[in-house]
């Protein structure tokens, strides 16, 4: 297994390399390691490395999102609060609509069937847009009116509304009774607990690193014991089944208050996490690429999977714009911000497969199989679209479309 991982990660430097040289993003390259490694071309990664890479991806997500956290301070929320707060859920929401309908009336789903496609669409992919959003922002760009953490505030909610409308519509086909009275203030709540914990944990982080005197390596493997725990513990099904709590959002709560109540301890892990993304953003883009299969891409099927993505992007970008209106951003910011809300990887490759299974092991009722092929297909062909084409433009448009500052 040693041997598998030094291979993948070493032809995952060489692609991430060479797609730099061609001034494009170098995640691109380690995306397409997972795709030449895994089953769709040379089907070398065994279940004993995906298993492995589907936890580090876990672990790679914590980081990035403890990186975003250590960045945020109360200023920049004020700043970004309410726009920030409609991106976590307009967006996502008309275009999981938008896909429902339209794969309705082109694929002749059910609205039920629809809706689990377009739920399982409509996230987007913190995995992509955070470390795009904080590489933006230690270059000084937008940082004046704080348009990449308005963007990766909102992606790291975003997913919880998606998968939680997600779960209303497989229960829906499996014919389990919803209560949407629940559902209406249960998602909120999850939130705000979610962001509550997180900031209770920094409280307590801060005070234990204040009294206890050690390393500055061992604290932040103690801040990763203590957000693995703290995740796990949001994705419980026990808790689930109570309450959705936003797990994402809670880590980031934990470094935003490590960074107000001990700032300069902040910076100091806010560097050795850097360090630590060299590794863990190889292995999750790696996972992404793995969890792609193109051979469940049927060619009569792209046509019409091509027309519900871009659709589905343009009822996402105008979610965006709505989201913006009454915001201090000018046209050229705005259109940014749809830009950067366009890739998806990270939630499609984790529950895209989810309604194939359970149809396969009859727990959704009248849901065809072929409906549950077709699913998983678009699932795929979002993440082969969007997250190079998100991720491109990204790089791309975020330079000339977002004014430079000079960073302190």
């Amino acid at each position: 297994m040693l041997l598998d991982f030094v291979i993948l990660i070493l032809l995952a430097l060489l692609l991430n390399y060479a797609f730099t040289l061609l001034r494009l993003p170098g995640i691109l390259g380690m995306i397409l390691t997972g795709v030449l490694l895994g089953p769709s071309v040379f089907n070398l990664v065994n279940s004993e490395v995906s298993l492995m890479l589907k936890e580090f991806k876990t672990v790679a997500l914590i980081v990035i999102l403890i990186r975003a956290g250590l960045g945020i301070n109360k200023k920049t929320l004020h700043k970004v609060g309410r726009p920030a707060i409609n991106m976590s859920f307009i967006p996502g929401i008309l275009e999981g609509v938008i896909v429902m309908l339209i794969a309705h009336y082109l694929l002749g789903f059910t609205f039920i069937e629809g809706g689990m496609l377009g739920f399982i669409i409509a996230a987007v992919s913190p995995a992509v847009v955070v470390p795009a959003m904080l590489e933006l922002k230690e270059k000084g760009f937008g940082k004046k009116k704080e348009v990449p953490t308005l963007v990766l505030a909102g992606a790291s909610v975003d997913d919880v509304f998606a998968i939680t409308i997600f779960g209303v519509f497989t229960g829906l086909a499996s014919g389990a009774a919803i209560n949407y009275g629940y559902l209406i203030w249960s998602v909120p709540l999850g939130i705000v607990l979610g962001a509550l914990l997180g900031a209770v944990i920094g409280f307590i982080l801060v005070w234990f690193f204040k009294k206890v005197h050690i390393r500055d390596t061992k604290k932040v493997i103690i801040f990763m014991i203590v957000a693995v725990l703290f995740y796990e513990f949001t994705e419980w099904e026990n808790v689930k089944h109570i309450l959705p709590l936003a797990g994402l959002l809670g880590i980031m709560a934990i470094g935003f208050v490590i960074l107000e109540k001990y700032d300069k301890l902040a910076n100091r892990l806010s560097a050795k996490f850097n360090k630590v993304w060299v590794l863990a953003e190889i292995l999750l883009f790696v996972y992404i690429g793995t969890e792609v299969q193109i051979s469940q891409l049927d060619a009569s099927l792209v046509g019409v999977g091509l027309l519900i993505l871009l659709l589905g992007l343009t009822a996402r970008s105008i979610g965006v714009w709505l989201s913006l209106l009454g915001s201090n951003l000018n046209r050229k910011e705005r259109i940014f911000a749809c830009i950067a809300y366009w890739p998806k990887a990270t939630v499609q490759a984790a529950i895209g497969a989810v309604p194939l299974t359970m149809i396969s092991e009859g727990r959704l009722g009248d849901v065809s199989l072929e409906t549950g092929q077709i699913i998983l297909a678009i699932a795929v062909l979002s993440i082969v679209v969007t997250a190079p084409i998100g991720a491109i433009g990204i790089k791309m448009f975020g330079p000339k479309l977002l004014e430079r500052d000079k960073v302190k």
